[in-house]
This record gives structure tokens, sequence and C-alpha cells, in this order.
């Protein structure tokens, strides 16, 4: 295993819990550091290069390359979980948490339900349902999980920008998240004889249970925010458009009422959807001088788990370019 604690305050944890503890030693920028080193805290595939190029991601790996590698965020909440040469998206994490719940003692009693955002992947509603569980689909931020965890309506949590959490904390928890991940390999791999069950071989044997969600975000970054308003006066103007192109098709501006307080949260972003459950979400955020943000998701399920994942989107995401 290898870790990198991208010089945040989870570095101290880390050299505790899984250096110390677990023997871990090859735990990377675990010192704490005020600028994080010069470099950007996230842990994604861009700023965790170091990480990704050790766990072979993109290129050929080798017998020297770690089984299972980690990453967290400058504060500690956030996380990334890659397997050899394997990157698992922040979307399957949370969904196979859920679906190997019964490995992590701390979750082992049960569970009554599980929530997602709402431009998280659906793969987190596959398990639910299979499963018997309920599942909330939120508004992007913490807040609408620590209601549901509150109301005891939810045990476990997760959004696509790299958070999950569970009822131990209300806050996202990025080591929590990678010692669930670890518990899961450890209950996977508990005969020494048989080959190796590993990050990649979990993911996939999900797949074949529950099917694949391919997804992809994308962000336009520092837009003026009167142009990102005239993006978004065009895109609700397609409504119609889009529900008369094919029989299903649905074009909705997403609200939440939440069950706890009933409160309700509009304009949370625009979902179309085809009748098969594939979509694309806009959503905007950022405002003010620094400019705005539009982000665009694109989802497809499918039960071949083998495409690649820019060609299982490719139509869906030329739909949400020319619609845009």
């Amino acid at each position: 295993m290898t870790f990198d604690g991208m010089h945040g305050v989870s570095g101290p944890y880390a050299t505790r819990i899984l250096g110390e503890i677990f023997g871990v030693q090859n735990l990377m920028r675990c010192n704490v550091l005020p600028d994080f080193g010069g470099g950007h805290p996230d842990p994604n595939l861009t700023y965790a290069h170091e990480l990704v190029e050790m766990m072979g991601i993109g290129h050929e790996t080798s017998d020297s390359t770690p089984d299972f590698g980690a990453a967290c965020d400058g504060d500690a909440d956030r996380n990334m979980i890659l397997g050899k040469g394997f990157f698992v998206t922040p979307s399957d994490s949370v969904a196979v948490i859920v679906a190997n719940y019964q490995s992590i003692p701390f979750l082992a009693n049960g569970l009554t339900g599980a929530a997602r955002s709402m431009p998280t992947s659906g793969a987190l509603d596959n398990v639910c349902k299979k499963l018997g569980l309920n599942v909330y689909e939120t508004p992007t931020g913490w807040k609408f999980f620590g209601n549901l965890l509150d109301a005891g309506l939810i045990q476990v949590c997760g959004e696509e920008s790299f958070g999950t959490g569970s009822l131990h904390v209300r806050e996202k928890d990025g080591l929590w998240a990678i010692l669930a991940w670890l518990q899961i390999l450890a209950a996977k791999n508990t005969d020494p004889a048989q080959p190796l069950v590993t990050v990649e071989q979990i993911v996939r044997d999900f797949w074949g249970t529950y099917g694949r969600n391919y997804y992809q975000r994308y962000d336009y970054e520092n837009l003026e925010t009167e142009a990102a308003d005239k993006v978004f006066e065009r895109i609700e103007s397609q409504f119609s458009v889009f529900e008369g192109e094919q029989e299903g098709n649905t074009a909705t501006n997403f609200s939440y009422t939440d069950p706890v307080d009933n409160s309700v949260s509009s304009n949370q972003g625009y979902i179309f959807r085809w009748a098969d459950g594939s979509r694309f979400v806009f959503r905007k955020s950022g405002t003010g001088s620094s400019g705005a943000t539009i982000r665009i998701y694109l989802e497809k399920f499918s039960t071949d788990i083998n495409l690649d994942v820019v060609q299982a989107l490719k139509e869906i995401s030329d739909r949400a370019l020319e619609l845009s």
C-alpha cells in the first residue's frame, strides 16, 4: 500500500494508523505544510500525480507497483482510491462500500439507507434497490446529508467530488473511507493460499452484479457570470425540445424537499434524462468577481462493463454540448 497525505492534516493520522499500527512504509507527503508544499491539496488524478504515476495509472504496471493506493486532501475529508493500474471513481467507491457493508464491523449491524448528491452517478441507487435500502438524492452540499444522518435515515453517504462519510461524524471523512476499503480487501483475502483479490477485481465484480454507470464530469471555469447566465437561459429553453425528441425523455430543474425538516431547495441543476436512465446534468457554481463555473455531468448505465468510457458517453456528451 501507498498513501499520499498531500502535505495536509491527514498526514499525522496516517502516520499513526497506517504507519505505526499497520506497518505501511510507503507514506508520501505526510508532513503538514501551511502551503501544502506549493501544490494543490485536492486528491484527484491531476493533483496527486506522483501517487497516480506510482500506481501505474495510464501505463504498464510491474511487480513493484503497489496493490492499493489512497490519498486525502488538505483537511483530510476527501479521498481517492486506487488499485494497481486502476482508478476507482468516487461514485463507484461509495456504492462498493455500501454493497460490502457487512464486511465493515462499524456498519455490519445493518443499514437503513444511504444518500448521494444529485450529480453523483446512480451506482449507489442500484445497490440500495438490490439490498432493499432507502436511497436519497440530495443537492450538492454536506448539510443535506447531516439531516439524514441525524434522523437515522442513512448510515453512509457520498458525492462525486471525492467525499465519503458515515454516521460517526457530520462531515466527509477521507481516512474513514480508506479504512473501509482496506477492511473490504481484508475480508476478501482471508485465505493466503488463494490469489489476491485486487481493487480492480472488487470493482469489476461489483459491475458484474449491479451493472456499470459510465460517468464523466467536465468543468468550464472562470466564466463571466453574465455569460454563464446566458448559457443557462439557452439550456432552459431546450427543455421542451429535448422532451419532444424521444418518448420517455424528461428535462427538469432539480428541486429537493428535505424529508426531515421539509425545507425546499430549488434550482439545483438541470437534468436531461433518456428513458433508459442515461442523463446529462448542468450545474452552475460560483458567482461574483471570480466568475462562475459550469459543471457538466455525463452518465450512461450498461450491463456491458468493458466499454471505453469516452466512447460509451460520446452520444450523450455530443447532445449535451449541442444543446448548450
